[in-house]
């Protein structure tokens, strides 16, 4: 490995940066959008469950903004409980905003490195050209500065890819996730409003 980064020359280390940076965001953002975390399946049964029994107390409000993002979302629906339906949504929608823009940190940074990857990739392979026609000389090619600048160019140019490519696809994966989280959260959001007064039964 460290015989590539070598022949790859000094701006491969961009590339290495904005690798690990993406690995990092990738393993962050696989573990945190589980859908057993963000939308439990069975959550709002539970809540429905409970809101029958004991009705809407602040430990019961703790509890699920603590829980998950969705939960968080029912909190903000059942603190306006006694509210018309229509401020209850509001402050659902207003809450899932928030909600969903927790969902999507770090996503923006994730797409950056898969645009500016290829880019970091070509700016070596420049370099690489450079050193290249500096080594033509009146007395001709020095063939360890040649081999060295073709090293330089290509292996940027292939590891900007090999940074880029695995980066678009988490970022499309992510925001795929994101959405569909998104609306499933708005739905059993919308169950729990019509539920609570009294338009859905359980």
């Amino acid at each position: 490995m460290w015989v590539i980064v070598e022949a790859a020359g000094w701006p491969i280390w961009f590339l290495i940066l904005a690798s690990l940076i993406a690995v990092g965001l990738i393993v962050e953002r696989l573990i945190y959008l589980r859908v057993n975390r963000i939308s439990p399946p069975a959550l709002l049964e539970e809540v429905v469950k409970e809101l029958k029994m004991r009705g809407v107390s602040d430990g019961m409000l703790v509890r699920l903004a603590e829980s998950s993002p969705l939960g968080t979302i029912f909190a903000a629906g059942l603190k306006n409980i006694k509210s018309p339906p229509e401020v209850m949504k509001e402050s659902i929608e207003e809450a899932g905003r928030a909600v969903t823009h927790e969902l999507e940190r770090f996503l923006t940074t994730l797409g950056t490195i898969a645009s500016i990857s290829p880019l970091l990739g070509l700016f070596g392979t420049v370099v690489g050209m450079i050193e290249i026609f500096g080594s033509q000389t009146a007395m001709g090619n020095s063939p360890a500065v040649l081999a060295h600048g073709i090293s330089v160019a290509l292996y940027n140019t292939a590891f900007g890819l090999i940074v880029a490519i695995p980066s678009m696809i988490f970022y499309r994966h992510f925001r795929a996730k994101i959405d569909s989280l998104s609306v499933e959260m708005e739905q059993q959001s919308i169950k729990l409003v019509e539920i609570a007064h009294g338009q859905r039964k359980a």
